[in-house]
């Protein structure tokens, strides 16, 4: 599995898969290729459909800027390593082209060409799944964090604190605009309203609320929030781990440890199924999300590594089949609200974990196994595409 860096990044929303992706794809090919006159980018699949509303077309062309950048939308081709496919190209002078690159964005701003899909030539953990992890905890009675701290390098916990920043950033930065979302759905942002409530009744769940609003707002509207596991997510993991702090006072450090235990659960997600909407709809980005912070709020609140891992189950399985259906193809409705509501039940996933010894009939493995192919089975229309679910009402608007 990969380094916690790959799966925490700090950047611009709205989208990891459809904004971060191409972004570091379109500038990685504009290094490689810097004689280019102008430049050609095809957008396939989920990437062409919902693309102007995730502003894939506007990150592209401010990536390649002063060149010359034809956009080209395909979204009757979906490829069938991964339906975020896009192809780059280099031209000369006369239009011929010099360069090309097939690249697929994987999610989480992750990038992959056909075949390096989880490749282990940049593993980091020898571990491949939960269950591995649970034995090596109980076989070296060590916790998660420690497996996190002797297989990274030695800065991982610095890398951890600059998210933990970022997050605390982000939240802030929401809680003090008013502005209305970018977009035609003329959104209000409600995450300052959320926390004046809060301050009026003290409730922890209001808190909550304001928090994952917060971050979710602000990468709605393209500002900066950290991938957890993606930018769709962001608000889940810091709505829940920062209120949390704020209410029962727990320290910077208890905060990093607990987003290295979220990130493990994540990377067995990223590993053995998939955290892209366009893959296997949203179950695989806010469902991951509840489980990776339901793992963390368990570790907060002092479970064992069984029930940590039960918190984590409990969080995806009650996301299983969620749809990736966003209207017009901004990351707005459903998906802001869908942040708050997770990062709610995370705490309660955690709690109801913590109530039982640890033991439970359907482990992580065979969840995420489930949700995979939860995801392969739904139709087009409900992975990322805008043509079904709450999308499809929205039409004719």
């Amino acid at each position: 599995m990969d380094s916690l860096r790959e799966l925490y990044k700090i950047g611009n929303g709205p989208s990891s898969s459809h904004t971060m992706g191409p972004q570091r794809a379109a500038d990685k090919f504009n290094k490689e290729n810097p004689e280019a006159d102008s430049f050609r980018v095809y957008l396939y699949g989920s990437l062409a459909a919902t693309g102007e509303g995730h502003l894939t077309d506007y990150i592209i062309i401010k990536t390649l800027a002063p060149k010359k950048v034809e956009i080209v939308w395909q979204p009757e081709v979906i490829k069938e390593y991964h339906p975020n496919g896009m192809k780059l190209e280099a031209l000369d002078k006369e239009g011929k082209v010099t360069a090309d690159w097939l690249v697929y964005s994987v999610g989480g701003g992750s990038l992959a060409e056909e075949g390096q899909r989880n490749s282990k030539a940049n593993s980091v953990f020898d571990v491949e799944n939960m269950q591995q992890l649970v034995e090596w905890c109980d076989q070296n009675k060590k916790t998660i964090v420690d497996y996190v701290k002797e297989n990274e390098d030695e800065d991982i916990m610095n890398h951890l604190e600059n998210i933990r920043k970022a997050m605390r950033t982000a939240v802030e930065k929401g809680l003090a605009t008013n502005d209305l979302i970018p977009g035609k759905l003329n959104l209000q942002r409600r995450a300052s309203t959320f926390y004046k409530k809060y301050e009026e009744t003290k409730e922890f769940s209001v808190l909550v609320y304001a928090y994952a609003l917060a971050v979710s707002e602000q990468n709605a509207s393209g500002n900066i929030i950290v991938t957890a596991p993606t930018c769709g997510a962001a608000g889940v993991i810091p709505g829940i781990l920062l209120s949390m702090q704020d209410f029962y006072g727990f320290s910077d450090e208890k905060i990093l440890e607990a987003l290295a235990v979220a990130g493990m659960i994540g990377n067995v997600i990223k590993t053995n199924a998939s955290i892209s909407g366009a893959e296997v709809g949203c179950q695989g980005e806010v469902g991951a999300a509840c489980s990776m912070a339901a793992a963390a709020v368990a570790y907060l609140k002092g479970g064992t590594t069984e029930q940590i891992e039960y918190a984590a189950e409990i969080g995806l399985e009650h996301h299983l089949g969620l749809t990736c259906d966003p209207v017009y193809g901004y990351v707005q409705i459903p998906c802001i609200e869908r942040n708050a509501m997770a990062a709610k039940r995370a705490y309660d996933a955690a709690e109801y974990a913590r109530l039982t010894s640890g033991s439970h009939s359907i482990s992580l493995d065979q969840v995420v196994e489930t949700m995979k192919q939860t995801g392969l089975d739904m139709k087009e229309e409900y992975r990322e595409t805008a043509k079904g679910g709450l999308a499809r009402h929205f039409f004719s608007c």
